[in-house]
């Protein structure tokens, strides 16, 4: 490539799949960014992009010029912190992408607090049913239920958090787990458990789900209506009509990890908000469950 735009443009297609999706972040118009695409893939001689209604994915050559590009990325971003101002002060843009969980019930909370403190900071929270991708920055950092087994990653331990089987406190006592073969489990969708700690089916006994979803906070709307489900207790002040049942059959531990790209580690400003983060979200959770435990009312 031969300058700095070309690659910005290049990443920013990449990243979002798709010419309009990349549009905004740029401040240009698609047909723009379609041009300078063209005109790129003219210069090298080759095919970046597989072209399609469903968006612009990236051939062999673009997979590798992508590593390239993220690559050089990275002293330039870090040259553009280093000229940010107060070095006691964050700011610019930090995105975030969590399970939905997690940035429904903490990281709203969470986030105002550290921006409390830095107004400056823009901090966008990236919540999808799958784990995010950091290689190919969907986000700057990430939170995880399991720690990831391969890439050019940092991981830390955030903290574990407790899941407990809930429904409505008007709804008709549970028995036992003989006695949820007789009633509506809520639940994700089996074919789309995207981390094998959120299959929560087989700690139960349940045999399948009769309400289902590929989110957490739909499910605890679901719950809010009728059924039986797990729920993470972090989730249950928001939900005032549910209790928590079979507590001594069934009580989950799992825990958040923290994960961020390898070639971050030098960022003083990444690693300051990490910090926050992680405290903040070890806080919010202790918080959160202490608040249930005063008001849940556990039935057998």
């Amino acid at each position: 490539m031969d300058n700095w735009d070309d690659m910005r443009v290049f990443l920013a297609v990449a990243r979002a799949e798709g010419l309009s999706a990349a549009a905004p972040g740029l401040k240009m118009d698609p047909s723009t960014l379609g041009r300078r695409i063209t005109r790129l893939e003219r210069r090298l001689g080759a095919a970046l992009f597989v072209k399609s209604p469903q968006g612009y994915a990236l051939t062999d050559l673009g997979e590798r010029m992508m590593a390239l590009a993220t690559e050089a990325e990275i002293p330039l971003v870090r040259a553009q912190e280093e000229g940010q101002g107060d070095a006691a002060a964050l700011t610019g843009q930090i995105r975030i992408g969590a399970p939905d969980g997690a940035a429904n019930f903490l990281l709203p909370q969470v986030c105002a607090a550290i921006q409390a403190d830095h107004p400056q900071l823009e901090v966008q929270i990236l919540a999808l049913p799958r784990v995010v991708n950091l290689s190919r920055r969907e986000a700057d950092m990430a939170i995880t239920v399991s720690p990831p087994a391969a890439g050019r990653l940092t991981v830390q331990k955030i903290t574990d958090y407790q899941l407990h089987l809930a429904m409505r406190a008007d709804a008709p006592p549970v028995k036992g787990l003989a006695d949820l073969r007789r009633r509506r489990i809520v639940g994700y969708i089996p074919d789309m458990i995207f981390d094998k700690e959120l299959d929560y089916l087989g700690e139960i006994g349940a045999a399948g789900v009769q309400m289902a979803s590929n989110s957490v906070a739909v499910q605890l709307q679901m719950l809010r209506q009728a059924g039986i489900g797990i729920v993470h207790d972090f989730a249950l002040p928001f939900a005032p009509e549910l209790k928590v049942v079979l507590t001594d059959e069934v009580a989950l531990t799992r825990s958040f990890y923290l994960v961020r790209h390898r070639s971050d580690r030098r960022s003083d400003r990444l690693a300051r908000f990490a910090a926050a983060l992680r405290h903040g979200i070890q806080q919010e959770v202790e918080r959160l469950e202490n608040a249930a435990r005063l008001t849940a009312r556990p039935s057998i």
